[in-house]
Order: structure tokens, then sequence, then C-alpha cells
């Protein structure tokens, strides 16, 4: 959850979705929460499901915006209009929402205002939610963390690692944190980069960090790299995908994480269409039942040159 902005624009409002498919409500939620919502409850009914989606009032058109283009016509859904809540000091408030996150044995992350005690051998990412997505706390990031914490040792010195939409930086500082690499991080939200250079001074890595503010266009043609990470909606993926796949170099590997459970199938036929290999997948239920996936995967290394037909 994101600590929602502390001006007078950031009251937070309500807004009732009603449902009877569970499934299209899941969807719309996932768009709800990219289009600036900032914490969900979940209510089960007899005869469908409702979210109670909570948004600052500047961001609570585009919610309902993004949620209706997500249920399309003629669904059987009911969106409430943004109904205003009380005040709460969200400055103070949203600590209560934060806690130490160990995401395996070599890797932690917690907020500064939270204490954490480390295994040995486990390295502390001190992040701290603003504006921008991504502490650890939300499932996308998380397995997006746990993948990166397996593939780490393998990474050589000076290999170069891509966090495309890094939003907080977490993804990249853990790589950054678990190998000697260089990592570089692009977000289209201006409001990123700032986070992720502060938070990257903050746990002592902005020295092999490169954050801007971007596309996957933004980036030189001869860029390269061993491992990339892309937490992101199944809807921002795909028309990035196959840039993405060629962006590796041979044997390098690819993490996609942000996607539910039902896209799985389509966005593994679009890996193999841009000539990936599936490699693995992690899963997790987020506290409302909502199953998230992160796939890993692979571009395989150049076929050996036939015998007598080396480079002339």
């Amino acid at each position: 959850m994101a600590k929602p902005s502390e001006s007078a624009d950031a009251e937070i409002v309500e807004i009732a979705l009603r449902a009877r498919d569970r499934a299209a409500a899941e969807r719309a939620l996932a768009e709800a929460y990219a289009a600036g919502a900032i914490g969900c409850e979940e209510r089960d009914e007899s005869d469908g499901v409702t979210f109670l989606l909570y948004a600052p009032r500047a961001r609570a058109a585009a919610v309902r915006a993004a949620v209706l283009a997500a249920l399309g016509t003629g669904a059987d859904a009911e969106l409430g209009l943004p109904r205003a809540l009380p005040a709460v000091d969200w400055s103070e408030a949203w600590k209560a929402e934060l806690v130490p996150i160990a995401i395996s044995s070599r890797l932690a992350v917690r907020p500064s205002c939270a204490a954490f005690d480390p295994a040995p051998g486990q390295r502390v990412l001190v992040v701290d939610p603003a504006q921008a997505f991504g502490t650890g706390a939300h499932e996308s990031t998380r397995l997006a963390l746990e993948w990166i914490a397996e593939l780490a040792p393998d990474l050589r010195p000076g290999a170069r690692v891509l966090d495309l939409g890094t939003g907080t930086g977490v993804l990249a500082l853990a790589a950054l944190a678990l190998a000697p690499v260089r990592a570089f991080a692009l977000d289209l939200d201006p409001l990123a980069a700032p986070e992720a250079r502060a938070n990257a001074r903050r746990n002592g890595l902005a020295d092999r960090l490169c954050v801007w503010t971007g596309g996957i266009e933004s980036l030189a043609p001869e860029d390269g790299f061993d491992l990339a990470v892309a937490n992101l909606l199944r809807r921002e993926l795909e028309p990035v995908l196959a840039d993405l796949a060629r962006r590796l170099r041979p044997g390098g590997r690819l993490v996609l994480s942000g996607l539910l459970a039902d896209e799985r199938p389509r966005v593994e036929a679009l890996a193999r269409e841009s000539g990936l290999r599936i490699a693995g997948i992690r899963e997790r239920d987020d506290a409302s039942g909502v199953r998230w996936v992160a796939l890993l995967t692979t571009r395989p290394r150049e076929p050996a040159s036939p015998p007598g037909r080396g480079a002339a």
C-alpha cells in the first residue's frame, strides 16, 4: 500500500465495486491499483463479491474509469460514486500498514520505522513507500524479489540488470545488494526516479544504479542485459515483451511479474513467440484470494557454429 500524499488533495475516498463475477472483479482491481488506488477491503456476498477501493480524491476519476474499462460493457457489476472518508493523519497512519518482510535467507526489506533482526548473511534493504509502487508488501513485488534472491548468486561481477517499471527501485536495489552488478532502472512515472535514487542513497547503493524517467525505447539500441525484471500489469507488459526479449544477452534471464494466474497462458505464449523459454514459475495468493504469478524466462544461447564453418 502506497503512502498517500499529505497535501490537501489527498483526501481519501471509498469507491464500492460489487460484482457477481469474482474473476472480472479481480482484473478490475488490478487496473484500479495501476490507476492510483491505494488500498482495498474485500467483502464476500452471497451472490458475488464487493471490493471497497480506497484512493486519493485526486485519483478517484481515474480509478473509476480504469475499473469501468476493465469490466467492459454488459458486465454484471455495480460501481459506486466516490464517498469521502473521515480525515486521517496519513503521516502516521501509513506506518501501521508496514512490517519487515523476509524474502529469503539472503534478503529482507523493512520500512525505516520498523526494526528487524537479520539472520546471519541476510541483507536488509530499507525502503519507504511514498508515491511510487513497490516495497515488497504486494505479492507481485515479493515474487519478483524471490526470483532475484535466487538468481543473484549466478550473476558475474559487472553483469547488467534492468528493472523496467522500477517504482521505488526495490527490485534494482535487491540485485545490487546481492551481487556485484550494475543496475539500470526506468519508469514512465516521473515520481519514481527521484524516490528510487533516494532509496539507493539510503542503502548505500547509488554508485551502481542508473535510474531515469522513460520507457524501454529510451534504452540505447546496443544495450544488453544479463537479468531483466518487469513487474508490470499484463496490458503494460505485452507491448514491450518482444523488445525486452531482444535486450537479453544470450543466456540472459527475464522475470515477468505482476500477472494474474489466468493471464499466465497468454503471457507464456507471447514469451515463446519472442524467442524465450519458460524456466520456472512462482505463485502467491494475496489476502483477498487473488493468485499472482511471476514467470522466469531465458533467452537461449546462440547455437555453436557447425564444424568447419568458423568465422572467416
